[in-house]
């Protein structure tokens, strides 16, 4: 048996104390435990036998131009702490006119990246060849190896230039790209191309390339995408049953209107609800989820996701009653998971009257999103006049597609000297949000407003921002 190390005598003596087992050698003190320690473990690491390596490939030559000079020093005062929440805004305005960052600000934003999933889509353009060399270097860097490598092209032209070699050779991000923009002008086409490689594509890389179909959906998609469903990726069938709730007429749309008699039905005034008391596998391959989340009964979750694959034209037709008539009648019971399940279908199926009654009744961030995007501002300004500063309003707002307009900007503006007024300690978010999400070009409306400390704010954020935009073209 081998005899103990110096290092187990440490770990031994610190776990039970040096008057119980005292250190070889001499009566040590705990002092001078920590002391050999110490030594041991800078001896251990700088003990390390190297391994003989070669010279490092050169790195290849820039072909994309670099941003500005201030720009780069924004982006630098931005990694450093100032207004960090607009790190993505300036990478996303940089990545989109195909610029890249300089080269000494490559490790800290690519450490960034590392943390923050969320970024990595801009960085593959940003980091140019330099930082694609660099990610070859350091596996926690890897992610860029995936990311899109260019700017999307526009226009048929742009397209048809992009050779087959990108789709069979290109990262994940570049096929995307390549993907999306022939789906924008030839839909049949991007659907092909897809079929050829369907089945050799990852599951990763399958419900990503469905998510592109989203765009320029038709009944041609329908064939492609019942196959889909029985694909062994959760992930792809859920992803191919909501392009089919979307898609009008669809053979799934039929399935689950042929389920709504089971569940509705108008009696005395209000609605009676009966659901699923199971789930069968019909009902899985058209999109629904055996398995609730944390807390949630099985026959709540089930009737949720059956009522937002269900087409909303049904519950007029089978209830006898207009959407606005329906989503304020009482339900005897079930009656959240039901409005829950119209949410999602609304939001799904892009009904802007659904989404528009249900907003009225519960306003959700992400119904704003299936109005049109006049009306859109319109009803979130109104929102904002007739609520007090709480909760709900900061989701709502947060969730309000940016820029703001002039009349967005003016109602938020003034329910900040409102509440500044009665409640300052309770501005914060709502400062913050005005400052990132009103067009920067409107800075000026914020400072002719009031000299109010946190009007002022969002006028000096928003000046900041307009700057950083100004840098980057």
């Amino acid at each position: 048996m081998n005899a103990p190390s110096e290092w187990d005598d440490l770990v031994s003596a610190a776990l039970v104390g040096t008057g119980r087992r005292p250190l070889p050698g001499a009566a040590a003190s705990e002092v001078e435990l920590l002391e050999r320690a110490a030594v041991r473990t800078v001896r251990a690491r700088a003990g390390q036998t190297l391994r003989r390596g070669g010279p490092l490939a050169v790195a290849p030559a820039e072909t994309q131009p670099v941003v500005s000079r201030a720009a780069g020093d924004r982006l630098a005062r931005i990694l450093g702490g100032e207004r960090p929440r607009l790190l993505t805004e300036w990478l996303e305005t940089a990545a989109a006119r195909g610029r890249r960052v300089p080269p000494h600000l490559l490790p800290e934003l690519l450490g960034q990246g590392a943390a923050d999933r969320s970024i990595r889509p801009h960085l593959g353009v940003l980091a140019g060849d330099r930082g694609r060399w660099l990610a070859g270097l350091n596996p926690a860097w890897g992610f860029l190896l995936q990311e899109i490598t260019a700017p999307r092209a526009a226009g048929p032209d742009a397209v048809r230039e992009i050779s087959r070699e990108t789709w069979e050779l290109g990262t994940p991000g570049d096929r995307r790209a390549h993907l999306g923009a022939l789906r924008a002008v030839d839909p049949a086409a991007a659907r092909l191309l897809l079929e050829t490689t369907w089945g050799t594509e990852t599951p990763d890389d399958r419900a990503a390339f469905l998510g592109v179909l989203a765009d320029r959906l038709s009944p041609a998609d329908e064939p492609f995408l019942e196959t889909a469903l029985d694909d062994r990726r959760r992930e792809v069938r859920h992803q191919a049953a909501d392009l089919l709730t979307r898609l009008p007429g669809s053979r799934l749309g039929r399935r689950m209107a042929e389920r709504a008699t089971r569940y509705l039905a108008v009696e005395d005034g209000r609605i009676q609800v009966t659901p699923p008391t199971a789930c069968d596998a019909a009902m899985e391959r058209d999109g629904i989820r055996a398995r609730p989340p944390r807390g949630t009964g099985e026959r709540g979750w089930w009737l949720q996701q059956a009522v937002a694959r269900i087409p909303l034209e049904v519950w007029t037709r089978l209830l006898g009653r207009p959407p606005g008539e329906l989503v304020r009648l009482r339900a005897a019971d079930w009656g959240r998971e039901v409005t829950a399940g119209w949410v999602r279908a609304a939001v799904l199926q892009g009904d802007p009257e659904w989404a528009r009654e249900l907003f009225a009744w519960d306003p959700l961030a992400d119904l704003l999103a299936v109005l049109p995007r006049a009306e859109r501002e319109g009803v979130t300004v109104d929102f904002v006049r007739g609520r007090g500063l709480d909760g709900q309003l900061i989701m709502v707002l947060g969730g309000a597609s940016a820029p703001w307009g002039p009349d967005l900007a003016q109602a938020v503006l003034e329910k900040i000297l409102e509440v500044a007024g009665t409640q300052p300690w309770n501005l914060g978010e709502l400062t913050r949000l005005a400052g990132e999400r009103i067009d920067p070009t409107l800075y000026g409306l914020a400072e002719d407003l009031s000299p109010e400390p946190p009007i002022q704010e969002v006028a000096a954020l928003l000046r900041f921002r307009d700057d950083m935009v100004k840098e980057l073209q």
